[in-house]
């Protein structure tokens, strides 16, 4: 009995140098293989048989040895910390990616810089007033301001595609997140049935289900754990997305419909200027959680609350949630403005002005400052509009008037307006239009001693109404002036065709006057010139700064990588040297099992 418990122990050798010499093999052949993780066999002593009892222990004699483990040489502090800062490479490199994009949208790249449209506005403007009366430099000035307004529309409507293309981007990634979801839950599934008798381990399920979750740390944000079965549970962004046999899919939804979803649900009904709102773009949610939003965009990105991971999240500030106008950039209250002629001082109107400026700060800080695309659609709209109010108001200067209710209301300056060199002498024409709202309306109004009047309203921009407003979209040069460039207004007023050459020495000095400002926190006013270059400065510093912490964290992520194939990488030499010396000892176990067979041979002839 002896020896037969000794033939066990010599097969026990041969099958677990088989199994370790199959291990082998396995990892040489997948040694290209992306995400495969190298496997190890653990060897373990197999049962022992008691045959007797010391005085201090049992007297036992081993029968072979015996598979303890199958393992994958993985390091999951290094799986965690891969998946979190591969996150925030994406989320840093698609924001990055988008400054380079504007940058050429922009020509500062290529060298068709839209600054050579302001530069050609401004020298058509130099030209007419040494000849205003001349209809080679009114047409000059027409075409130029056509070719500006085009350029800029051109601009404004790239950076729209942009969003577009990006939203795209969006719906296709939650599509993806969606099968991965799907796919861990499959995976699961298998994993938990191939392991259910604790016999196998399904490490080439692992290797697959592993890569699948590197891929979502670098779209979102994860964490996840394996319970007691095998089964991988997964949050995004803290909330349950793949639980015990299921998984909740994301969806995507428009930014105003999803606005009017969640006013319905607190009781409000959407109002007429809530749905005219200029959000758009799509928003991914949670259908299964009440359609609430996958991530929270009013959180700041910040490395110590990990909110700046993922490529989604990326994708989502980049884009913003609406289209940036002129509107989107508070400006704080003067005190100036609220201090009449005697030196009265409007307290409460002050305090008022300063609450809704703070009110309107915490939005642009939150939702356009952060994002790329909104903050230079705001800040280049802004730039657009104050060119064409300035060259509108000086050609249509209006007047402030009371009526007879006590309501103001702005009316053209008839008296002090520059007219048209036309036979009607026209006055009121300004070079650049609204396309869906006119500039004035002539009405018969009574002004507050009782006289009525007929005169040229001036239609107010409402800021809660887009086609009101001088932006970007509903800009178009005035196309009675293209017809007829005699109705250009820059004769003096009074009929007798006599040009005005204060109207072009005005339009000159506004040119050169500090006026507009970047950002809400800005100090110093700009001209139109400084207020360009400002905008490309600060595009291009936001880029190297994106870049810089792109590439940095690109140099993390590589290193974090290199130390995770380290531990899980196949190394073809190490696993030669192992395939010979698992072939050794299974020819020491075959030798050793002709020795016991001898053995038994002379034992039984000798019977």
């Amino acid at each position: 009995m002896p020896l037969m418990q000794d033939l066990l122990v010599g097969v026990s050798g041969l099958n677990v140098a088989q199994r370790s010499i199959t291990m082998t093999a396995h990892n040489l052949a997948n040694v290209e293989t992306e995400g495969f993780v190298r496997q190890q066999i653990i060897q373990d002593s197999s049962h022992y048989n008691t045959i007797g009892f010391g005085a201090l222990n049992y007297l036992q004699v081993g029968i072979g040895v015996d598979t303890g483990a199958v393992y994958q040489a993985r390091d999951s502090f290094l799986d965690r910390q891969y998946r979190t800062e591969i996150g925030r490479e994406a989320f840093y490199s698609t924001q990055y990616a988008a400054v380079q994009e504007i940058e050429e949208l922009f020509g500062e790249l290529n060298g068709v810089a839209f600054q050579d449209n302001i530069e050609q506005l401004w020298y058509s403007i130099q030209e007419l007033a040494k000849d205003p009366t001349s209809l080679t430099t009114r047409a000059t000035l027409v075409e130029t301001a056509v070719t500006f307004s085009d350029r800029a529309e051109s601009i404004y409507n790239m950076l729209k595609k942009y969003q577009t293309d990006l939203d795209t981007q969006v719906e296709e990634m939650v599509v993806r997140i969606n099968q991965i979801g799907a796919d861990i839950v499959k995976l699961n599934d298998e994993i938990c049935a191939c392991e259910a008798a604790d016999q196998e381990r399904a490490n080439d399920l692992r290797d697959r289900r592993n890569a699948l979750l590197d891929e979502l740390g670098g779209m979102v944000r994860i964490d996840y754990r394996e319970n007691a079965d095998s089964r991988i549970y997964v949050n995004i962004e803290e909330v349950p997305f793949v639980t015990e046999d299921t998984h909740f899919e994301m969806s995507t939804v428009r930014s105003a419909d999803l606005r009017n979803m969640q006013l319905k649900a607190q009781g409000i009904e959407p109002s007429t200027a809530e749905t005219n709102t200029a959000l758009t773009g799509l928003v991914p949610v949670w259908p299964a959680y009440g359609f609430a939003e996958v991530i929270n965009m009013s959180r700041a990105p910040s490395s110590e609350q990990n909110t700046d991971i993922g490529e989604l999240r990326g994708l989502l500030l980049t884009k913003g949630i609406k289209t940036g106008n002129y509107t989107d950039i508070p400006y704080e209250p003067k005190i100036s403005d609220f201090t009449a002629e005697d030196g009265t001082f409007d307290r409460m109107g002050y305090d008022l002005a300063m609450t809704q400026f703070q009110t309107d700060l915490f939005v642009y800080n939150t939702y356009v400052d952060t994002s790329v695309i909104v903050n230079v659609q705001s800040q280049f709209d802004t730039l657009i509009h104050g060119i064409v109010t300035t060259i509108n108001d000086i050609l249509c200067p209006n007047k402030e008037v009371t009526l007879q209710d006590g309501s103001k209301v702005w009316i053209l300056d008839e008296e002090n307006a520059p007219e048209g060199m036309d036979v009607n002498h026209t006055k009121g024409e300004a070079l650049f239009n609204r396309k869906s709202e006119p500039r004035y309306t002539r009405k018969d109004i009574t002004l507050e001693d009782g006289t009525t009047v007929s005169a040229l309203v001036y239609n107010e921009e409402d800021p809660a109404n887009n086609y009101t407003l001088y932006t970007l979209g509903e800009l178009e040069v005035n196309p009675h002036i293209k017809e007829n460039l005699s109705r250009l207004p820059l004769s003096r007023n009074g009929g007798t065709g006599d040009y005005d050459a204060s109207v072009c020495n005005r339009l000159i000095q506004a040119w050169q006057d500090p006026q507009l400002v970047l950002t809400p926190t800005s100090l110093a006013e700009d001209t139109f010139y400084e207020y360009y270059n400002e905008l490309i400065g600060a595009l291009a510093t936001r880029g190297e700064e994106l870049r810089t912490i792109s590439e940095n964290q690109q140099t993390m992520t590589n290193k974090i990588d290199e130390q995770r194939t380290s531990v899980t990488g196949v190394s073809s030499d190490e696993e030669l040297t192992n395939l010979i010396r698992f072939q050794h000892a299974y020819n020491a176990s075959s030798r050793y099992i002709n020795v016991i067979n001898e053995m038994l041979e002379t034992i039984i002839e000798r019977l």
